[in-house]
């Protein structure tokens, strides 16, 4: 039985007796070869054919059956028929003794119900027509192919159906090892502090992008030339002939005197010297951080202007809605007192866009001031929506004057360098405002090929010639291009807002990145200096710290692994103890030049000072928001939210201060001990619902929202609608989004740092743990009045001037039941 199922042909003419090799075609997925299980089987005994029979013609004999060039077969599943499983093992079998008939004839028939399970193995096009054995691999030819010298192929539907599965097998196989291999080596270069651009599984391959080095110059387009030597002629005749079917080139356009012009009575004038007032407000407020005006020039027209009063027709309404605008954004940053500041900042904005033509066509440089200048205006009276709208119009009016390209047709060395500035200037409120909003940037960086612009200040730019200035002269004293190497790095960071987590060498990327912007601000700034520094210094530095904020706030998103969220708070925290301690240094008050980035900045450091429990910085933070309060509109609605945090806060604190283990010190009975505070700060920084109030603006985009999720699902909520009339700028209902009753009663800033006070004493403060020298002997204990520890609820939030979070009248001094120890005092 054995002997004649034993067959040595390599490949019998006859097809009905030939043996079936499964391993023709791959064999990462056939079983072992029947010619040495038998052999195995039968032993050494095995009588031996040694007759050789003829082979076919151009065939190569089998390798013999002692040879073992099998690769092992690694089962799909543990209960695959096609595996290895259902062979008995070689080794025992083989070293079976005295194996009956019957036992060899078992497993001879077992052995063949496996090959004929296998006889699904597909066989190339030649070999089944002509009945034969294929022994074709995944990446060799068949002999039989090969002998005839023909090509090897699989078309028919059962074989490119079987092979397409094997194919599959295979590549799923190789996918998981590399993944294994991936994650292998991130994990090691991970350790070694190494970063590689391989992004997490499943994740979308995304370009990297860096933020480009500072001062560096935008990459210049290429520009096409003409093979003409001298295109003049038609230059003259396009010119002429192509009028109302383009526009040239912003450089070489001629000034069209049949248009019609957009004429609207003209609003009339402040007495001057409310303007010169207004325009030294401008100047110390925006200004000395986006010079988009030549300074001297300005001077110089308003003097004409006031020269001759009663022919105002005569200047240009462009130049007219520019300077209405200036004085509205002067008079939000004087000194007057509210509401009047703001309600003239109103009608000046109003006089600005009544002398803006909606339909205009041609623009210039002044149309395009106008309309970021109202942009800006509108973003510190916190109406943001309207004023990305009107920022809208500036990118497209400027775009429509070439001023993101370097232009060669501008001849004055002034218009040249204000065309720049203008459109850097529009270039940092588009990147800065749009990330706040989380809506899509309106410019792309590859667009642009402007240069940045000069680093000297108005009086030494010239309109002719080089620029020259004097010997120990400081040359330039605005912040522009500081401001321009930060806001430049948004691109990057957006594109890094992309994937799921921004990984640790990415942010080292962008950490580097803000150290070198850094070195382009005043050294006062710095952090390890000691030295005041002046209010207007501090603005175009909050560019930077914000971008630092907001770059490592990102990874607080749920998605995020654990150990990435704890290092977010970190960073947030270390950048929001940066600007507490600048904010602390400033010699003057921050009331008059505090700007609406300023005011959101200091809003999120606070969250994150209050949440890791720096509060005598959080506490410095919400004196400076007191200082702004209605200057800004975005103050109140932040003091708003800020009450509402600190509330919860206490609440989830006090509930900790129930639930948690107590720690025990020797020396002191067992009532007066509190848990651990590190224990208490850790479960308050891993708390989800406080993560989503610290997170704030974040969730005001649909892509790095997570809290309205399923909010779809609930019954619309019922807004109260304000029935006031008239000027939309004026109402404060429109800048702070609440109403009159929602303004008042959050309590005022007095109660905010006066909470940020109670928690500091019924918690540890990470300054005295972190900072303070450690003393061997504890301090002396203080007793203060309080709540009842065992009366304190479990869960829930405290009502502000609650019986429960303020002192009993009428409690005894000494009763024990009303005092309580500062954690502070204990460490």
């Amino acid at each position: 039985m054995a002997a004649s199922s034993h067959n040595s042909f390599p490949r019998s003419p006859n097809p009905s007796n030939r043996s079936y090799d499964s391993s023709s075609v791959s064999s990462a997925t056939s079983p072992r070869p029947q010619v040495q299980l038998l052999g195995n089987l039968m032993g050494t005994n095995a009588r031996q054919n040694n007759n050789q029979a003829p082979h076919p013609i151009g065939i190569p004999p089998l390798p013999p059956v002692s040879q073992t060039g099998f690769q092992p077969y690694t089962p799909v599943t543990a209960t695959s028929v096609m595996g290895r499983d259902s062979l008995p093992p070689t080794d025992s079998v083989a070293s079976t003794p005295g194996l009956s008939s019957a036992q060899l004839s078992a497993n001879v028939s077992a052995q063949k119900r496996a090959y004929r399970q296998r006889r699904k193995d597909p066989s190339c096009d030649a070999c089944r027509e002509r009945k034969v054995k294929c022994d074709a691999t995944e990446t060799t030819s068949c002999s039989e192919c090969s002998s005839r010298n023909v090509k090897c192929q699989f078309t028919k539907e059962t074989n490119r159906r079987m092979s397409s599965i094997k194919q599959v097998q295979d590549l799923e196989k190789q996918i998981e090892r590399v993944r294994r291999e991936n994650s292998n080596l991130r994990r090691t270069l991970a350790e070694r502090g190494e970063h590689m651009d391989v992004d997490g599984e499943g994740s979308e391959q995304l370009p990297q992008q860096h933020p480009p080095d500072p001062n560096i110059e935008p990459r210049r387009r290429k520009r096409p030339t003409p093979l003409l030597q001298d295109p003049s002629r038609a230059r003259a005749a396009f010119r002429n002939f192509s009028r109302g079917v383009l526009k040239p080139p912003a450089p070489y356009r001629q000034s069209q005197t049949s248009i019609i012009t957009f004429d609207h009575p003209r609003p009339p004038l402040p007495p001057k010297v409310i303007v010169d007032k207004l325009l030294h407000t401008y100047y110390g407020a925006t200004h000395i951080m986006m010079p988009i005006l030549h300074w001297p020039t300005l001077q110089h027209q308003v003097e004409e202007l006031y020269q001759n009063t009663t022919n105002i027709q005569r200047v240009p309404i462009s130049w007219h809605s520019m300077f209405f605008a200036a004085l509205a954004i002067g008079s939000l940053f004087s000194n007057d007192p509210y509401p009047d500041r703001t309600l003239r900042a109103g009608e000046f904005l109003e006089a600005s866009r009544s002398l803006t033509d909606p339909w205009i066509n041609d623009f210039d440089l002044d149309n395009v001031r106008a309309s970021f200048l109202i942009s800006l205006a509108l973003n510190e009276m916190n109406l943001k929506s309207a004023a990305l709208t009107w920022l809208g119009a500036a990118v497209r009016s400027a775009q429509d004057l070439e001023l993101h390209l370097e232009v060669a047709g501008v001849h004055s060395r002034v218009e040249a360098d204000m065309r720049r500035r203008v459109w850097w200037a529009i270039y940092i409120l588009d990147r800065t405002l749009s990330t706040e909003l989380g809506r899509p940037f309106m410019i792309d960086d590859a667009d642009c090929d402007v240069a940045l612009p000069e680093p000297v200040d108005d009086h030494f730019l010239h309109t002719e010639g080089p620029v020259h200035p004097p010997v120990n002269v400081l040359t330039l004293t605005h912040f522009l291009l500081a401001i321009i190497n930060v806001v430049r790095s948004y691109s990057a960071m957006r594109k890094a807002f992309s994937h799921p987590v921004v990984e640790k060498p990415r942010l080292a990327t962008f950490d580097n990145h803000f150290i070198s912007c850094q070195k382009l601000f005043p050294e006062a700034l710095e952090a390890n200096n000691a030295s005041l520094i002046a209010p207007h210094m501090l603005m175009p530095f909050t560019y930077l710290l914000s971008a630092r904020l907001v770059l490592h706030r990102q990874n607080l998103a749920p998605g995020c692994p654990p150990e990435a969220r704890s290092d977010a708070i970190l960073q947030c925290q270390a950048t929001a103890i940066e600007t507490a301690r600048l904010i602390s240094r400033t010699n003057t008050t921050l009331a008059d030049c505090a700007t609406a980035l300023l005011v959101t900045h200091t809003f999120r450091c606070t969250l994150f000072l209050l949440l890791t429990g720096y509060y005598e910085l959080a506490s410095t933070c919400l004196m400076a928001l007191k200082s702004i309060d209605v200057r800004r509109d975005a103050a109140v609605p932040c003091g708003r939210f800020l009450a509402f945090f600190l509330q919860f806060l206490g609440a989830k604190q006090r509930e900790l201060l129930t639930i948690l283990p107590r720690s025990t010190t020797s020396g002191y009975p067992p009532q007066v001990a509190l848990p651990d505070p590190r224990a208490v700060q850790d479960a308050l920084s891993k708390d989800e619902e406080l993560l989503i109030y610290v997170s704030a603006d974040m969730q005001a985009s649909t892509e790095t929202a997570w809290v309205w999720f399923g909010a779809e699902r609930e019954a619309p909520l019922a807004m109260s609608q304000s029935a006031s009339t008239g000027n939309s700028l004026a109402h404060p209902d429109n800048r702070t989004g609440l109403n009159a009753k929602e303004r008042e009663d959050w309590g005022g800033w007095d109660s905010l740092i006066e909470m940020t006070r109670g928690l500091a004493s019924g918690t540890a403060s990470p300054i005295a743990t972190a900072y303070a020298h450690r003393s061997q002997t504890l301090a002396p204990i203080k007793m203060e009045q309080g709540t009842n520890m065992a009366n304190i609820p479990q869960s829930g939030m405290a009502e502000t001037g609650s019986s429960r979070n303020s002192p009993a009248a009428g409690a005894a001094s000494g009763s024990r039941s009303t005092e309580r120890i500062s954690i502070a005092n204990i460490i």
